[in-house]
């Protein structure tokens, strides 16, 4: 008797495993059938002033200082 209870319980063990492994998920990498769209908008603008004094201009303009 024991060992078909053995016998039925092992049956049970596989059948249970095998039923699992079926069933496991699966992952799919799939590229979008829509391109991917980036819209970057951007505005750039810089401004460079420069003011010297006419002093200083002629300051500058000296040799005699460098």
């Amino acid at each position: 008797m024991k060992t078909r209870k053995h016998q039925a319980l092992a049956l049970g063990i596989i059948t249970a495993f095998i039923s699992l492994t079926g069933c496991s998920p699966t992952v799919k990498i799939e590229p979008p059938e829509k391109p991917i769209v980036i819209n970057l908008n951007v505005k750039i603008e810089h401004e460079i002033k420069i003011k010297v004094d006419k002093e200083l201009d002629e300051l500058l303009a000296d040799s005699e200082l460098f």
